[in-house]
């Protein structure tokens, strides 16, 4: 009587070598490609101009007046991403519910469609563009915020949704549940932290987009950091600089912490 017979060894594939030698390929050509001038970077001259120029940024101008207007383009700034970042959970999940296919294949494929449409333009095109109807000032910048976000957390919380078990709704529903109820107290539970996560590091990535946005006259530090940097007053955009690092930095602490005990 034989044995009992052993499990066949796995079929090799070779899709990993092949997509990490493309990989290799693509940067290999892109330096080959880009016309980059290291010694110009890097040479005397270019080290002492920059030297130069950095030196002019101390030290920051920390007049009690210029400070408090500081103050406010950083609340300013940290009230565009915030509520840029919330208008976008919103709409983010309406999205979502359609993007799992919840309502549909056909409101699927839609969905899906324009949340690709909406994450693949950057804030900053966002901005320029809505700078024309809403005029110049932070609601311009806000509604950048939300539109690129949306798209990006729509297909996050899409994902999210897919993903989850389906085993604790069905069983809602055979027990006589309706589908909203089966889906509250089922699949969303399932997804919260997921999803909470996932809006916490976008707030994150919507405070530094915010102080961007300002560059093109969308409020905020970015706004007040151009207009310096125009008149080459590099103490007063010293100080700029210096509330956007310490706004970014508490921000994330505050997400990670937030995380932390969201996940737990």
């Amino acid at each position: 009587m034989s044995g009992p017979r052993m499990p066949s060894p796995p079929a090799r594939t070779f899709g990993a070598p092949l997509m990490a030698m493309a990989v290799l390929a693509l940067v290999v050509a892109s330096f080959a490609s880009l016309d980059l001038e290291w010694r110009a970077l890097f040479g005397p001259e270019a080290l002492a101009t920059t030297t130069e120029f950095l030196s002019g940024f101390a030290p920051p101008d920390l007049e009690p007046d210029y400070l408090r207007r500081v103050g406010m383009a950083t609340v300013e700034t940290l009230a565009m991403s915030a509520l840029g970042t919330l208008l976008a959970v919103v709409a983010g999940l309406a999205f979502a519910l359609l993007a799992a296919g919840r309502l549909g294949p056909v409101l699927r494929r839609v969905s899906r469609l324009l949340l690709n449409i909406l994450r693949s333009i950057p804030e900053l095109a966002w901005a320029t563009l809505l700078l024309v109807a809403a005029g110049l000032g932070p609601f311009a910048g806000t509604l950048a915020l939300a539109f690129h976000t949306s798209g990006v957390l729509g297909r996050l919380f899409a994902d999210a949704l897919e993903n989850a078990t389906p085993l604790p709704e069905q069983t809602l529903r055979t027990n006589g549940a309706s589908a909203a109820a089966a889906f509250l107290y089922a699949t969303l539970p399932q997804t919260l932290p997921q999803m909470l996560s996932y809006t916490l590091y976008r707030w994150e990535n919507n405070i530094r987009a915010a102080a961007v946005l300002g560059v093109v006259g969308a409020g905020g530090l970015g706004q007040m950091l151009k207009y310096h940097l125009s008149l080459f007053q590099m103490q007063s955009a010293a100080t700029v600089v210096l509330a956007m690092l310490l706004l970014v930095a508490a921000v994330d602490a505050a997400s990670f912490a937030l995380r932390r005990a969201v996940t737990r």
